[in-house]
């Protein structure tokens, strides 16, 4: 009985440090990134991984427009989702559908849009933001190049 319930707790433990795992390899993204376009700029910090979550807020201002989103990237029924929550709207869930090393791609196919959210890390350490899918028939895609902001 008492090697029944060693394996069982070491069952458990192996299985929650493996989805702890999952989130952790998303720690690239951690920091604030900036992009700045002629008078746009656009900023996005992540704190995390941390108890199985990422959470961030994007913040884009110009002399045209003043926009602000919040995101956050969790566990949820054992699989990592992507919520965002632009201009603090209800929040809308992307299931994760690809990760690699440094690249992360979430997928909402019944969102209107964007149906896609992909992050990742060029070879100069800079972190591009994509979303994509498909408006009135055709595919659209918007882009951000961020560099990491100096501490």
């Amino acid at each position: 009985m008492k090697k029944l319930l060693a394996v069982l707790l070491c069952s458990v433990a192996f299985f929650h440090a493996a989805h702890a795992q999952e989130i952790d390899k998303l720690a690239w993204m951690a920091g604030t990134w900036t992009q700045t376009k002629g008078d746009e700029t656009v900023q996005e910090s992540w704190l995390g991984p941390r108890a199985k979550m990422m959470v961030a807020v994007n913040l884009t201002t110009s002399a045209r427009r003043n926009a602000f989103e919040f995101l956050r990237i969790v566990e949820k029924d054992g699989a990592l989702s992507y919520f965002a929550s632009p201009g603090g709207k209800t929040p809308v869930e992307f299931k994760l559908k690809e990760m690699r090393e440094k690249k992360v791609v979430f997928e909402n196919a019944a969102h209107d849009f964007p149906q896609r959210v992909m992050y990742w890390v060029d070879a100069d350490g800079a972190m591009t933001a994509r979303i994509e899918g498909v408006i009135q028939g055709k595919e659209r895609g918007m882009e951000w190049r961020f560099e990491r902001a100096r501490q």
